[in-house]
């Protein structure tokens, strides 16, 4: 009779161990080999420009290639002057300030801080010719830059603070009869250097996206999928899917992952269950800036210093640039871990004028989102944080002017005068400079949305649900199983195994009970 009993015991045990700890399965395998198939089958063009006339004459000014590319392709040139890649702004309703435009024209950032009196180095990835002050006509169709997207050659380059114009030294004719559709290269030569250098601002961006292994990321992975950024970041009509809310605020045109993986991909219901709450990219972007490291820290207060009356940097052993007289000192970091946060799809920014208590962080961005919000769910993200300057009198962040084009402009990174420059780039977006200034503390958010790691390599259940510093620890407002403890939930819990437990000791105690009487019988 012991042994019954024991044995009882150990198959109660054994089949609620097996009932809560074991994963269920769903009834439906991702369809994963369909993927793959659909992307590793690259399209072949189907038209040769290099038979084209019209594209085999003697470019001399790069006006004349949109001039070709619009006499076949009418019409194009107007869905581009209507796109943000144009525009450089969209209207976005943004809570607490009702409809406003926003975008990279009229929004500051903690990098370089913003375009306005700076266009001519910052206009170099402007999708058109030219922009390099206010005048700029954004009505000319023969000032959008066709070539900037479409080019195939990997020969088109824009020249350095010549806001927006290609190197003169690049052959027009031989560019313009090798475009095709957007690859890495276009996209990568600007997105992964913004900020002004690489993975300066994403972290997620980089250089090594142009070729990268499997390990770096599997969807663009060149021995795998080889995904390019327009397989996810479609378009219509030139306007793509997909913002960086650096610089948006809606949640609208949106990239997301379930467009081609579905909400219930996994195999595993209990991992399926996560998704309801937690980001595709939370538990499959373990780290970010794998390979370049990404600038986190900038310190704009400690700029201008000169070394013999001149400017000079100074690197650390790899070679990366931690002091520069134009921009401040850095701190940069690589394999990192995101941090963590609610996010809805909906975003706050800071505007021009806008109030700020200098005692307190300024948040340029800020992502929205609670536990308690449906449509939030856990992303990861890279939080950059700086000082930058301000008018304490105003109290309200100012637009410096950085780039000098002529000797006595006002130009920080020739003149090395905040004064000046403050002066001169609160002229360009038309609010007063009282004369005085100061630095103040400022965050801005970037969600971590490439550098896809593999199924073997996502974050483990035990990386959050642990006590001790897991990556979840900070996010609060909410109760996490393994991280959190709360006496009644403790409570109920184990009375509900021990309920569980006495269920399964009970029925089976009674099962083996008739059994025995029914064999007396």
């Amino acid at each position: 009779m012991r042994r019954i009993g024991l044995f009882i015991l150990a198959a109660a045990a054994a089949a609620f161990l097996m009932a809560v700890l074991l994963p269920g399965r769903s009834t439906a395998q991702p369809p994963l080999a369909a993927l793959r198939a659909r992307f590793q089958k690259k399209e072949k063009a189907s038209i040769d420009h290099t038979r084209f006339a019209q594209l085999k004459q003697k470019f001399t000014r790069p006006q004349e290639v949109t001039a070709a590319c619009i006499s076949c392709h009418n019409g194009r040139h107007r869905e581009v002057m209507q796109s943000s890649h144009w525009s450089w702004e969209r209207l976005e309703y943004i809570q607490g300030k009702g409809i406003r435009p926003l975008g990279k024209k009229n929004a500051l950032n903690n990098f370089c801080i913003g375009i306005a009196g700076n266009e001519p180095s910052c206009n170099k990835c402007h999708a058109g010719y030219g922009w390099a002050d206010p005048t700029f006509d954004f009505q000319d169709p023969l000032l959008v830059d066709c070539l900037a997207c479409h080019d195939n050659s990997n020969l088109y380059v824009k020249a350095s603070g010549a806001a927006g114009m290609p190197d003169p030294a690049i052959d027009l004719s031989q560019v313009a009869q090798q475009v095709g559709r957007p690859q890495r290269t276009n996209c990568g030569t600007c997105h992964f250097f913004g900020g002004g250098g690489n993975n300066v601002k994403h972290g997620d961006l980089e250089k090594s996206l142009f070729d990268p292994s499997r390990d770096l990321d599997v969807h663009m992975a060149s021995s795998g999928p080889d995904m390019q950024c327009v397989d996810c970041h479609t378009a219509r009509q030139h306007r793509m899917l997909g913002k960086m809310y650096s610089i948006s605020s809606m949640n609208r045109d949106r990239v997301e992952c379930e467009t081609c993986h579905g909400t219930l991909p996994h195999v595993d219901d209990v991992v399926n269950r996560h998704t309801l709450k937690v980001a595709c990219q939370t538990c499959h972007i373990p780290e970010y800036a794998k390979e370049a490291p990404t600038k986190l820290t900038w310190d704009w207060s400690t700029a201008g210093r000169l070394k013999d009356g001149k400017p000079y940097e100074v690197k650390d052993a790899n070679g990366v640039e931690t002091y520069s007289s134009i921009k401040g000192s850095f701190t940069w970091g690589k394999k990192l871990k995101p941090e963590y946060v609610w996010f809805n799809g909906t975003a706050g920014h800071y505007m021009f004028g806008d109030p700020i208590d200098p005692g307190q962080t300024v948040k340029i961005n800020e992502l929205y989102g609670s536990y308690e919000d449906p449509d939030s769910k856990i992303v990861p993200v890279k939080v950059h944080r700086a000082r930058q300057i301000y008018d304490t009198r105003f109290k309200y962040l100012i637009q410096p002017k950085t780039v000098s084009t002529q000797a006595g402009d006002g130009g920080f990174w020739k003149e090395f005068d905040w004064q000046k420059a403050a002066s001169e780039g609160m002229k360009r977006i038309d609010l007063p400079f009282s004369g005085s200034y100061g630095f103040v503390n400022t965050e801005m958010v970037w969600p971590v949305n490439h550098m896809i790691s593999s199924r073997e390599r996502t974050v483990g259940c035990a990386e959050c649900h642990t006590r001790q510093q897991g990556r979840l620890a900070a996010l609060k407002g909410f109760y996490l199983p393994g991280r959190d403890y709360h006496p009644w939930v403790e409570t109920f819990g184990t009375a509900l195994i021990g309920l569980t437990l006495a269920g399964v000791l009970v029925h089976g105690s009674a099962r083996v009970f008739f059994w025995r009487r029914r064999r007396r019988q």
